[in-house]
């Protein structure tokens, strides 16, 4: 069963950065694409990022590319989404999700665990 546990969230100025972090436990993980996903009150949940298993394949939302970048260390069980040049609409609810697929996907039904989500919040 694998299990996530997002980190790194706070506030930052519009212009700044923040590294999330997602650890991840279960033997199985090595095998898994992850995903982040984000959700600003009183919208929907969207895509942010993904990585494939393999960590050669990544994708971004057009909102995000340039500027945030997805990685993952298979031997620390952690995938990491590193937010540079933040602005006031990046601010929402961070979620990382797993797939067993391991293929990486913008859809969230791709994905079969999630973890609690971390608070991000941009000033602007």
């Amino acid at each position: 069963q694998v299990q996530l546990v997002e980190s790194g969230g706070g506030l930052v100025q519009a212009g700044g950065s923040l590294r999330l972090s997602c650890a991840v436990s279960g033997r199985t993980f090595s095998t898994y694409a992850t995903g982040w996903f984000r959700q600003a009150p009183g919208k929907e949940r969207e895509f942010v990022a993904t990585i494939r298993w393999t960590g050669t394949y990544t994708y971004y939302a057009d909102s995000v590319k340039g500027r945030f970048t997805i990685s993952r260390d298979n031997a620390k069980s952690t995938v990491y989404l590193q937010m540079n040049s933040l602005k006031a609409e990046d601010t929402a609810v961070y979620y990382c999700a797993a797939s067993r697929s391991g293929r990486g996907s913008e859809w969230s039904g791709e994905y079969d665990v999630w973890g609690q989500g971390t608070q991000v919040t941009v000033s602007s």
